[in-house]
């Protein structure tokens, strides 16, 4: 059914199709009984799939990935989907319209999306507000459920200079605080110019230890996890796990998209005709894994991990399970499987 809805929907553009699409779920789940209904068919509620992580209980290890949900609108309908936590953002300070459109694009015989997105979202303020009054309203009418965990993916302005980057990070570190469950630092999407040079150990340990000062000086800490490329090399990688130690974070993202081009059918010209973005997807799956594996080994298993890239189905996730991760995301895999995917590979697990 799902794949007959895709074919037509995959005839129009893919900013305009997320949009519908979740217009019309939103719409649909404002009806109580319907709501219900698609909550029936899509949600598992069983107490072997929950993870205690990070000192929050997740429901089931299956998480939908920031980028999707950018502004904190979905998370109602995103829940009655079956998703055990949704991460939110990437949020920065001040509001920003992102890169011009079209900026979203289907890759379908390689299962994949590029994005150049460019952290298009409403401001911290804004979207801090927006949790606050769907936590009044939800996590109170859902006291015998456990709740939906939230993340909050945070970045810097595009106008704003990779010097004074880090008083980005801490601005909405502090606006979102109590709004979310755990914090993601995003210096890794290739989408804004010169945010990958952050990844720099020197830059990296200005931005992390800033926000752990912060946090540990709150009553109730918010765990802080960082979000890495697929495209860093091996000595990178160790500047990240030797900084994760120190500082000490809750763990990693791993990965985002990446610029490579490698191994896809889809051809030069019509990659051409695209241009720049991020890669994601199932083109992205081995080098995740490998990426997991390698960090969970040279940590000696001391760095939490969500693994993300290329989950498209149960082998998939096993597959990052066994590589070390102890919670998974989706995104690409979600457009390309449909509503359906999370009970899918929980079944199957």
């Amino acid at each position: 059914m799902y794949k007959l809805l895709r074919n037509i929907l995959f005839l129009f553009p893919a900013e305009s199709v997320h949009h519908f699409s979740m217009k019309s779920l939103k719409l649909i789940c404002k009806v109580g009984f319907l709501k219900k209904l698609i909550a029936s068919q899509f949600t598992i509620n069983d107490q072997r799939f929950t993870k205690e992580l990070f000192g929050l209980s997740f429901k089931n290890p299956i998480g939908l990935g920031a980028g999707f949900d950018k502004n904190a609108v979905y998370l109602n309908e995103l829940e009655t989907l079956g998703f055990g936590f949704v991460e939110i953002g990437t949020v920065t300070p001040l509001p920003q319209a992102g890169n011009d459109k079209p900026r979203l694009f289907r890759l379908k015989k390689d299962k994949a999306l590029i994005n150049r997105m460019g952290f298009n979202n409403d401001g911290a303020k804004v979207i801090a507000d927006r949790l606050r009054e769907w936590a009044l309203v939800n996590r109170q009418s859902n006291i015998h459920h456990p709740p939906l965990i939230i993340g909050g993916n945070i970045g810097k302005n595009k106008i704003t200079a990779n010097e004074d980057a880090w008083k980005d990070y801490e601005i909405c570190f502090r606006e979102l605080f109590d709004c979310v469950d755990y914090f993601v630092v995003n210096v890794s999407s290739p989408n804004t110019p010169g945010l990958r040079e952050l990844q720099d150990k020197d830059s990296l340990k200005k931005i992390l230890s800033n926000l752990q000062h912060i946090n540990r000086a709150q009553k109730n800490t918010r765990p802080l996890l960082l979000k890495i490329a697929p495209d860093l090399n091996l000595a990178q990688v160790d500047d990240v796990i030797s900084l994760a130690k120190e500082i000490p974070l809750d763990g990693l993202i791993v990965a985002n998209t990446t610029i490579e081009r490698d191994k896809l059918q889809t051809t030069k010209d019509r990659l051409q005709s695209i241009g720049a973005g991020g890669l994601s997807g199932a083109p992205l799956r081995e080098k995740s894994t490998e990426m997991v594996k390698y960090i969970k080994e040279n940590s000696n298993g001391a760095i939490t991990i969500i693994a993300s890239g290329g989950i498209f189905n149960t082998d998939d996730a096993k597959e990052k399970i066994n590589a070390g991760a102890s919670l998974l995301q989706l995104w690409t895999g979600f457009i390309y499987e449909g509503p359906a995917i999370v009970k899918k590979i929980l079944k199957q697990m």
